[in-house]
């Protein structure tokens, strides 16, 4: 959709954050002597840019807000982009290196990632690139992942973000999406992080976010120790959002809001073939749900029926679902999910 169009109206779902090309494994294709030189496979990847493609096949209007790197890969991940129905207006082309991920996979398909960020254009936004590239008619912003959380570009997301909660114009999303080596250790500090640095960029986007999206593993880090998820679902949703949705891999997961009972939803049962951009497809399919709902504001969120969330909640759990039956993040289509739903309709 071009920029114009945006401009007339539309509601339009704005991701900010990271591109990341992904190196994943290629399982079985392991060469050189004791199979110490691993086949890989570049995909584009990223929390931003996965929720951003996952929303634009679903037929949701997304303008992605990233900064575009150097490096041989960087027009791979604009045309992923553009295949997907993205609003490519929102890259600013950037002088320092796109970001690398090495992805390990368990034999149960989770994923493990080695990072090479340093240096990398998605921690440098400023204020000005912000201003220039946020649609006019957004109606729901979504922050979150590394970029969110890593100085200096995390300086100018996060009065964005300030700025859209006071003026109530549109829903702010945040998802910590946390790399613990990224937050804390060795290797965050090459990129200028600590943990509770970390920790307290997270709370201050907290503080104005309308909907968060949080799992298990987020919470792992974010609050050691906490093994009740029914409890950190209602704490988190005490803290401020309208809509709290906590995800623990296949496990139900928790819808919370201020005032209304804990809702518990159990994900549909794939084969996995792995469970890269699981999360994002999630998101994706939140925001697309809501909008298609007219969702626009925090009043019209709190006032959504529990019967209404719960499509919503289920339907953005069959994307991810469905993007696990697939290698890499590479979420399903709206023809693909509505397909599976009447299929699931009939069992």
């Amino acid at each position: 959709m071009s920029a114009a169009g945006q401009g007339r109206g539309t509601a339009v779902l704005a991701v900010l954050g990271e591109l990341v090309v992904d190196l994943i494994p290629v399982p079985g294709a392991d060469t050189g002597p004791g199979g110490t030189a691993p086949q890989y496979v570049a995909r584009p990847g990223g929390n931003a840019l996965n929720v951003a493609v996952a929303a634009g096949r679903l037929g949701t209007p997304v303008r992605l807000l990233s900064r575009l790197g150097t490096g041989p890969l960087a027009a791979n991940l604009r045309r992923h982009a553009e295949l997907s129905g993205v609003d490519p207006a929102g890259f600013v082309p950037a002088d320092e290196p796109v970001s690398l991920a090495v992805v390990g996979l368990a034999s149960d398909g989770s994923a493990d990632y080695g990072f090479h960020v340093a240096g990398a254009a998605d921690w440098r936004w400023t204020d000005a690139e912000l201003d220039r590239v946020l649609p006019q008619g957004t109606a729901l912003l979504h922050v979150g992942s590394i970029s969110s959380w890593t100085a200096p570009g995390s300086e100018a997301i996060a009065r964005l973000v300030e700025r859209l909660a006071a003026a109530g114009s549109a829903l702010v999303s945040v998802d910590p999406n946390i790399r613990p080596a990224l937050a804390e250790g060795p290797a965050a500090r090459l990129i200028g992080n600590t943990g509770d640095e970390v920790r307290a960029r997270l709370d201050r986007l907290l503080a104005a976010a309308d909907v968060v999206k949080v799992s298990a593993e987020d919470l792992a880090w974010l609050e050691p120790g906490t093994d009740d998820l029914d409890d950190a679902a209602r704490r988190w949703a005490a803290r401020g959002p309208a809509l709290l949705v906590l995800t623990d891999g296949g496990s139900p997961l928790r819808i919370a809001r201020p005032g209304r009972d804990l809702l518990h939803r159990a994900p549909p049962r794939v084969a996995v073939a792995d469970t890269v951009g699981a999360g994002d497809s999630l998101a994706a399919g939140l925001f697309s749900g809501l909008l298609a709902r007219g969702v626009t504001s925090r009043q019209a969120l709190a006032e959504l029926p529990d019967a209404d969330l719960v499509a919503v909640v289920d339907d953005a759990a069959l994307v991810a679902a469905l993007n696990c039956t697939r290698v890499g993040a590479d979420p399903p289509t709206r023809a693909e999910l509505d397909a599976a739903r009447r299929e699931r309709a009939t069992r």
